[in-house]
Parts: C-alpha cells; structure tokens; sequence
C-alpha cells in the first residue's frame, strides 16, 4: 500500500457511459447472445441499465427468470460476439465530448487518474489504447480484480495503490452503481448526465455533485 499523501488527488472515472459510449456494442451483443441461445430478447433500454455492472451480475438482472446454466450460456455468446465486434474497423466505442480534452489537463495538473469499470482487464485496456489514453491513468481496477458495483473494493484499491486521501478522491459516472460505490467508499461521488441512468436517479443514489459537461469536472476539482 502506497503512503498516504494529504495533498494528492484522484479522479476515478468509470468507463462505459461516462468515458465512452460502449451501448452500441453491448447492445448488440446481448441481441446476438440472446438469438445463439434461444432466449426473448429484454429490450435495449433494459440492457442500458445494467451497463457498469460485471457481466455476470448484469446477464443475471437482464434474465431473472433463467438458470444459471442459461446465464453461463448467455455469457459465453455474449462474449463470443462482443470479441467479434473489436475485430471490425467501424466497431463503435467513441469517446464523450471533451473526454480526451479534459484527462490531458487533470494529467498536467498532477491530478492521479484512474478507472472503476464493470469491463474486463483485457476490454478496459482495449478501450484505453484504440484512443489514446492508457498512458494518463495510474491504477485501473476492472471486473476481473474483485467484487464488482456497487460494492467499494475498486475504489479503495484505487486508493491503496495512489497513497490518496477518501476526501480528496472522486468517483465519476453515470449510473446509480457509480455512486452507490462511491458513498460506500466514503469519497466524493460526481455523477454525469450524458450516460444511462437519468440525474434524479444519481441524485437519490446518493451523488455529490452532477455535471453535465466534463469540462466542469476541472472547475469542481479544483474546489
């Protein structure tokens, strides 16, 4: 575990929905998994909601009524096509409005970055990589390291592995997982209304603060 250090902060932002706009290819995966295995498809707006969370955990809220049996079927089409998809030059993941802008100058601020995500290790570095951020963030904790959203272990691991103060660390999403995480960790939670939960839901989740912009996140921090 790193020293504790008064005067660093860090921004932890989650990925799909606050970074990027990843439902394009979530939602097509989840379509394709559900014709491979025979299954009613939920509805895109059912599958936006459980954006964030780990697959599993998310495939088991999409499908209540289904065994586990079923479940580990779904996840594995469901991968299957989802690594499909990055193969393709036109896969769609594109970054938010002023994302890139934003982490360069939190970066030359000497404020630490780092990533919570529902995606897997290999997903999260894919992501990061295809567009030119994965130099700026110092700690990533994805699904593959631990309890997923909302439980708080990816933030404070983000903590241990910086030497950041609770009170100087703050979670950025967009989805009621993201802040539930970030109380449970006791750090500022910052919710974003461009993803797919809507503001008076992150409010009664328990957010900090909204933005509607990333560009006020810098103002904020600065604060």
């Amino acid at each position: 575990m790193s020293k504790i250090n008064n005067d660093l902060k860090l921004v932890i932002f989650d990925c799909d929905g606050t970074l990027v706009d990843g439902q394009h290819m979530i939602i097509s995966a989840m379509k394709q998994a559900s014709v491979n295995c025979k299954v009613p498809y939920p509805g895109d707006e059912q599958v936006r909601r459980i954006v964030g969370l780990s697959l599993p955990e998310a495939i088991s809220k999409v499908y209540p009524q289904l065994s586990d049996h079923d479940h580990g079927l779904i996840h594995g089409e469901f991968v299957g096509h989802f690594q499909y998809l990055r193969t393709l030059d036109d896969h769609h993941e594109p970054l938010y409005e002023g994302i890139k802008e934003a982490i360069e100058t939190l970066n030359e601020m000497d404020i630490l970055l780092g990533v919570a995500t529902g995606k897997s290790r290999r997903g999260l570095e894919n992501t990061l990589k295809i567009h030119g951020l994965e130099k700026h963030f110092v700690t990533l904790n994805t699904a593959d390291d631990g309890p997923g959203k909302p439980h708080p272990s990816m933030i404070n691991v983000a903590i241990s592995d910086t030497g950041a103060r609770q009170e100087n660390t703050y979670m950025i999403g967009d989805t009621t997982y993201d802040m539930q995480m970030a109380s449970l960790a006791g750090v500022h939670s910052v919710g974003v209304t461009w993803g797919y939960h809507e503001k008076h839901e992150l409010i009664a989740s328990g957010a900090n603060h909204i933005i509607s912009h990333i560009s006020e996140l810098i103002d904020l921090v600065q604060r």
